[in-house]
């Protein structure tokens, strides 16, 4: 079966239209009191490769229930008047995402090249404390 139009094709439509952060420079922001990195990463990827310190955990699949402020999920975090980068694996679930976001009226960027990018590159990783 044909798509109407594949994945990758979705990611360069957002990614045409969506602020793009480098690798270097998100390691850059970390510390940033006025930056919020984001986690799109499903549990066990976080959990497996570790996070960003400082990072919040937003499953993908509740993104656009967590940001709106009139959803019973909400969460305060993204009332906060900080700039919001959101990063994956590769970039592409979270190229998709800001878009969508952006569609809500919500600001925000990404990690272009997601946290595989930020590990090679060296940027700080936090492991899961096993339980």
């Amino acid at each position: 079966m044909a798509l109407k139009t594949s994945a990758a094709e979705m990611v360069a439509a957002a990614r045409a239209r969506i602020e793009e952060i480098e690798t270097s420079d998100a390691i850059a922001m970390v510390n940033d009191p006025a930056v919020q990195i984001v986690d799109l990463r499903d549990p066990r990827e976080r959990e497996r490769m570790g996070f960003i310190p400082g990072s919040f955990h937003c499953p993908r699949g509740m993104l656009e229930f967590w940001v709106d402020p009139d959803s019973p999920y909400f969460k305060e975090v993204f009332a906060q008047d900080k700039k919001f980068v959101f990063h994956c694996a590769s970039g592409w679930r979270s190229a998709i995402s800001v878009a969508t976001l952006q569609d809500m009226g919500f600001d925000a960027a990404h990690l272009k090249e997601g946290f595989g990018a930020w590990e090679k590159a060296g940027g700080p990783v936090e492991k899961v404390t096993p339980k």
